[in-house]
């Protein structure tokens, strides 16, 4: 599934390609990728067409463009979403396609059909700072309201974040991964961030101390910010950015998927276990477990 690097490298492909165009028309191939949308395909359509979309904005994972008309599009990519400059000639996972006034078309294609598109109303945030990265807009679509801050949010609080996690006794990896806590950290990145910070995945959270949860912040900052750097993190053909191109931070990686191969640190093989219906990847030598 894509993460937050993933999303934001996408996020800024639509910032260039949609915001502050005009969609003429709405075409829907296929009704489940509506499937968020409260509302039936020829709603989404006539809703659409004619408005101005005025920004690119993300929190976590999620992604929505308001619009002139007051309401924003929202943009889940799911395990295989991508939103792609589109061809003149539909291809077999173009879902929806917005024709613009002057630009490119844009199509959502979506193989496994667990991303989506929706209109959705707009809400103050709770906390009365700006929803998410790319807008200082104080409003945020009510799908997304619950889901948390992510670490690159200027407006999130660590110190705040430190003390919901310190309340909690499931394992420190499930904390980071709960997307109320806080957001856009998935499984590749997690498991990245806690070999940075020299901690097992299965310590439990209160027992993690305030000085290590900065330590591990930090590394989930520099983690994705070298992804970003890089264009996300893609082991497959199935998440591209908006022109196509697949990300190749996976080439860097130190913990996910390096298993039986040394570890960068300390040359201990490189360890992977089941967990949670994924797996999480450590240094048993770097990374001892807190009972």
């Amino acid at each position: 599934m894509p993460e937050l690097p993933e999303v934001e490298v996408v996020r800024r492909g639509v910032e260039r390609h949609l915001v502050g165009s005009r969609i003429d028309s709405v075409e829907v191939f296929d009704q489940r990728a509506l499937k968020r949308h409260r509302g039936s395909a020829n709603d989404f359509a006539v809703r659409l067409a004619g408005v101005t979309v005025q920004a690119a904005v993300r929190r976590g994972k999620f992604m929505w463009c308001p619009l002139d008309s007051g309401d924003a599009l929202v943009i889940h990519l799911g395990m295989s979403g991508q939103i792609r400059v589109a061809d003149s000639v539909t291809t077999k996972h173009e879902r929806v396609r917005l024709t613009l006034d002057g630009r490119p078309s844009v199509s959502f294609h979506d193989q496994r059909l667990f991303g989506s598109l929706a209109l959705d109303a707009l809400q103050p945030t709770n906390d009365g700072l700006p929803a998410g990265w790319g807008s200082t807009g104080l409003l945020i679509p009510s799908q997304v309201a619950h889901i948390a801050r992510d670490v690159l949010d200027p407006a999130v609080d660590d110190s705040a974040l430190i003390r919901r996690f310190r309340s909690r006794t499931v394992a420190v990896k499930t904390a980071i991964l709960n997307q109320e806590l806080v957001s856009g950290v998935g499984n590749i990145y997690a498991d990245e961030a806690l070999w940075r910070a020299r901690i097992h995945y299965a310590t439990p959270a209160d027992r993690v101390s305030p000085a290590k949860y900065r330590e591990l912040l930090s590394a989930l900052r520099d983690v994705m910010s070298v992804a970003l750097d890089h264009g996300g993190t893609s082991f497959d053909s199935l998440y591209v950015n908006v022109n196509g191109e697949s990300g190749y931070f996976d080439v860097s990686l130190d913990a996910y998927g390096q298993t039986g191969k040394p570890c960068a640190r300390c040359a201990t093989a490189i360890v992977r276990e089941p967990w949670q219906n994924r797996s999480s990847h450590f240094c048993p030598r770097c990374q001892r477990r807190l009972r």
